[in-house]
């Protein structure tokens, strides 16, 4: 009897029946489990955006004169970031004096700062001449040098007292948050200070990451941008680990355990004396959680009468590699009309996405939100599309399907090269305005490894 392969057909073309990508096809289950589909999710579910040296050099500065660095202020010109972090993670140890933040979830949101260190002992001026280098002579490798915990909001439930026949929040509970917001605001302020651009750029990551990881990713986006605005990363209780699906499991009600602490987050940003501009780049299933606040953020907003990109001071919001049902983004993003909230709304895609595409087929998805890709030009995909108007879709076909491919919205120079563009000068699609990206007929934005250079797309 012929082994049995991990490939089936279901009547309506949904769920479970989906068949695997064609490098997995005719190869019987219990090896595909065993040696090769297994290991492959475990490393979808838990390799986080763990990176352990500076991200490659955009080609926007290692193919051109451009010098990002000519206009950094004083005050940044060092071989260290340091990054704004809130977290709902619990700490594991001392809070005070080390704080060591697990993948355990905490009632409380707490804030601080974490400096990341580039390059070891590397000068700044040696800093910048690999951070201008195509082909880098010397590696920057980066690490975690201090982290410190600055504020503490009230656990949420907060404490409830009756006050005139109403339940509200205790006298005590009042105090301790309004505390912890003044000292939030003071550390706001004090990072907008030193640099001209009063803009703050939020990260916020996906499954499978620990505490330093996003830090990494944040503070290298951070150093190529320029170092302009105020680096933050909000990172919620994932468990860094992708050894069994319960992990993944777990992750995924972490991201909505979260959820209100974003809110809260977001609306205190937002109040800060100074602040100009908001930006926010999600990534995997971040994009779900960040989607998810936004929304409900914009119902309150909205039902009170007010703008809810006034509100929130919302300029660029990112969905890169969004591990979301494309049918469950419709609704979220189309029925809220969520996509004329921020000034541009933009998706990363790529069909490539080899984490997506077993995400899809493991969990019974028919689409992925990441994957809407130039070329599937199915029915029904481009019914649902229709349904999201006025968001930049950018197909990124850099992407290969090996290690990294889930992580090209900063991994892959020229990717990295257009969210610069996008994030740090806030330009708009196309030549015309400084992005050269490559208009396909169907709507979708498409970049090509050699973007931003001018000659892209020209002969096609």
């Amino acid at each position: 009897m012929a082994a049995r392969t991990l490939f089936s057909k279901s009547k309506d073309g949904h769920g479970g029946g989906k068949p695997l990508p064609p490098e997995l096809r005719h190869t019987p289950w219990r090896d595909v489990a065993a040696s090769y589909a297994w290991p492959l999710l475990a490393t979808m579910l838990g390799a986080g955006c763990a990176t352990p040296s500076l991200m490659p050099t955009p080609n926007l500065y290692g193919h051109t004169s451009d010098n990002p660095f000519a206009n950094v202020p004083p005050a940044f010109r060092t071989n260290t970031a340091d990054v704004i972090y809130l977290t709902d993670r619990a700490p594991d140890g001392d809070r005070a004096k080390d704080p060591k933040y697990g993948f355990k979830r905490s009632l409380s949101l707490a804030f601080g700062m974490t400096t990341v260190g580039i390059g070891n002992t590397m000068s700044w001026d040696d800093l910048v001449t690999v951070s201008r280098s195509a082909e880098r002579q010397r590696q920057a490798p980066m690490r975690i040098i201090e982290t410190r915990e600055m504020g503490l909001f009230p656990p949420v439930p907060t404490r409830e007292v009756e006050h005139d026949g109403q339940w509200v929040e205790s006298p005590e509970s009042v105090i301790a948050r309004r505390a912890a917001e003044a000292q939030f605001k003071a550390l706001v302020a004090e990072r907008l200070a030193l640099t001209p651009k009063k803009e703050v750029y939020v990260f916020i990551h996906g499954t499978g990451s620990d505490f330093a990881s996003p830090m990494y990713v944040m503070a290298g986006l951070w150093h190529f941008m320029g170092r302009c605005g105020v680096p933050v990363v909000y990172t919620w209780p994932s468990s860094g680990s992708g050894e069994s699906l319960g992990g993944y499991d777990y992750d995924r009600e972490s991201s909505e355990f979260t959820v209100y602490h974003l809110k809260q987050f977001l609306r205190l940003l937002a109040t800060c004396p100074g602040l100009e501009k908001v930006h926010i780049i999600a990534h995997s299933r971040g994009t779900d959680t960040a989607l998810a606040a936004i929304r409900e953020l914009n119902i309150e907003i909205s039902a009170a009468g007010g703008n809810t990109r006034k509100a929130l001071k919302l300029g660029c919001f990112v969905l890169a590699a969004a591990d979301m049902d494309l049918e469950v983004s419709m609704q979220r993003v189309s029925a809220e009309r969520l996509m004329q909230v921020p000034e541009q709304m933009v998706l990363y895609v790529s069909p490539t996405d080899m984490r997506l595409r077993l995400a899809s087929f493991f969990f019974g998805s028919k689409d992925r939100l990441g994957q809407s890709h130039v070329g599937d030009r199915t029915p029904r995909r481009a019914e649902l599309l229709s349904h999201l108007p006025g968001i930049q879709f950018i197909d990124a076909r850099v992407a290969g399907s090996g290690r990294g491919s889930h992580f090209y919205f900063y991994g892959h120079p020229a990717v990295s090269s257009d969210l610069i563009l996008l994030m740090r000068d806030n330009r708009g699609p196309g030549a015309a305005n400084g992005r050269p990206l490559f208009r396909e007929a169907d709507g979708l934005w498409r970049i090509d490894e050699d973007y931003p250079a001018p000659e892209q797309g020209a002969h096609r």
